[in-house]
């Protein structure tokens, strides 16, 4: 059966081509006798944007089943980081569908490829647990230095409130005067009964 491969091309700016990109894969893709079916090429696209229009509707078309493969020429072509790396390729593995970087000669097609990235996987799981350790530690050492964690709390004058709403005046004009947000005002009403 032939393999049916999607590539993703990624330059960052317009001045830029993706000719050399292009090129090495589509030799890749014939040496290995697999059909290029889709080219998503994202064109004077950071590569630190959540959303781009070509990587969102390669994965669209994953989910769509079009392709067995996607080949990248480089990690960085493709992923913002290794967080966004991982969940791609969890859900290529979920999808059954191959995830190829040429530069970096992954292929999680192969065993090597697989415990690349099982190891990646858990450098990846091993940042999440020091971040949040670290983010725990200092939330417990500003509390030991008696630093109020969590939201502040508004006090209201409810009495100011109400005066100001029987005067006539909005929401809106109410929160600028008192400088808290309309919400607020409008909760502190509603407790009083005042419409």
């Amino acid at each position: 059966m032939t393999v049916r491969c999607g590539l993703y091309l990624r330059v960052s700016t317009d001045n830029q081509t993706t000719d050399l990109q292009r090129r090495e894969l589509v030799e890749f893709c014939a040496r290995r006798g697999w059909e290029v079916v889709a080219t998503y090429e994202d064109v004077g696209v950071s590569g630190a944007k959540d959303s781009r229009p070509e990587l969102n509707r390669l994965m669209a078309d994953a989910q769509k089943h079009r392709f067995d493969a996607v080949v990248v020429w480089k990690f960085d072509r493709f992923a913002r980081s290794v967080s966004h790396l991982l969940r791609a390729l969890d859900t290529f593995r979920t999808l059954g569908i191959e995830f190829v970087s040429l530069s970096e000669s992954l292929d999680t097609a192969t065993p090597a490829g697989r415990m690349v990235f099982t190891v990646l996987g858990a450098v990846a799981e091993l940042e999440r647990s020091l971040t949040a350790e670290r983010v725990r530690a200092g939330m417990k050492s500003a509390k030991a230095r008696g630093v109020r964690l969590g939201r502040q709390v508004i006090q209201i004058d409810s009495e100011t409130v109400r005066r100001l709403r029987s005067e006539g005046k909005s929401y809106r004009a109410i929160s600028k005067e008192l400088g808290i947000s309309a919400a607020t005002v409008h909760k502190s009403a509603r407790r009083q009964g005042v419409a």
